[in-house]
């Protein structure tokens, strides 16, 4: 487990540990904002708190290294597992997994201080496991402590979210994250970009910055502006798009790219321009949960692309008949 946390971090954890300490800190525990900020290791950090507490520094560290290795007995981590065939990952939390979940949580503590209970990603549970976590949220236990963590908490069911205290994750101020990035070893001006294009989101900067992601994403901006202009073929660029394991990174800079244009000031000028750009930046969202399924990549990328050519014929046309 790392001794440091970024600033972001550093804010939330103080906040769920002052409300512990105050006694104000509840047994269901939301912990959401955007994907990449360091959620789950701020749970890790604050179940290595809570499960060492009145513990000596040997027994602590001991708590904190159980707990990297993920073999805490008292600590429990809910995701994804394996299919029946055990050839992939499966892509819901069902409710067999938070069936035993309870079970965990009805034993006395192995150590003795308290069990804690980690959902991750919980706007993964299916409908049916959501009903079963339900139970176990209405009907806590003592030193029984259930944490969700969610990029996307608006997937979770109502009855779910209001018996859970937020603990929220905010992207920082620019100088916090440039400050940040450079302590990473970047170069301040490849930070300041890396920065920009993430929409201000240091961990998707870092993301980038760590491997080819700034390189990925100028080629895939070029990508769409020579489909858009007709220099290049739509089916061709899809095949290439879906040819990799990156199929999925390439619609999320996709969908950004075209974000930044809608907010540009032709995008904001032109409404109709704006609702087709903003159209295509839902349907390249709706394409990357698509890749997560079984359906094939190169059909999934040629119809969005197809859309994206002929959407910029049309604005084309409109132009020439003004």
């Amino acid at each position: 487990m790392s001794t440091s946390m970024a600033p972001w971090q550093q804010r939330a954890h103080d906040q769920a540990l002052a409300s512990l300490a105050a006694g104000r800190l509840g047994h269901a525990l939301l912990l959401c904002g955007p994907a990449g900020l360091g959620k789950r290791a701020v749970a890790d950090r604050l179940a290595a708190h809570i499960l060492s507490a009145g513990a000596d520094a040997s027994a602590q560290a001991r708590t904190r290294a159980l707990i990297a290795a993920g073999t805490h007995p008292d600590l429990h981590v809910v995701s994804f597992v394996p299919n029946k065939e055990g050839t992939r990952l499966r892509t819901e939390i069902v409710i067999d997994q938070i069936r035993e979940l309870g079970q965990q949580l009805a034993l006395t503590p192995q150590y003795g201080v308290a069990q804690v209970a980690v959902v991750d990603p919980a706007d993964a549970l299916n409908t049916a496991a959501c009903n079963a976590l339900l139970k176990t949220l209405e009907e806590p236990a003592p030193a029984r402590y259930l944490w969700l963590v969610s990029a996307r908490p608006a997937r979770l069911p109502a009855t779910i979210r209001s018996r859970c205290q937020r603990l929220e994750f905010r992207l920082p101020p620019r100088d916090e994250a440039l400050a940040w990035l450079r302590g990473q070893g970047h170069d301040a001006q490849a930070a300041a970009e890396a920065l920009d294009a993430a929409g201000g989101h240091p961990g998707l900067a870092a993301e980038w910055l760590g491997g080819d992601g700034l390189a990925l994403r100028r080629g895939i901006a070029a990508d769409l502006a020579a489909v858009e202009a007709g220099r290049a073929d739509p089916l061709e660029t899809a095949l290439r798009w879906s040819s990799d394991e990156l199929a999925v990174e390439r619609l999320r800079h996709a969908a950004e790219h075209v974000l930044e244009r809608a907010r540009s000031p032709a995008g904001l000028t032109d409404p109709d321009r704006l609702n087709k750009l903003a159209a295509w930046f839902d349907d390249a969202n709706r394409a990357r949960e698509l890749l997560r399924s079984t359906v094939r990549a190169d059909l999934v990328m040629a119809d969005l692309l197809l859309a994206w050519r002929d959407a910029s014929r049309q604005q084309a046309g409109k132009g020439d008949n003004r």
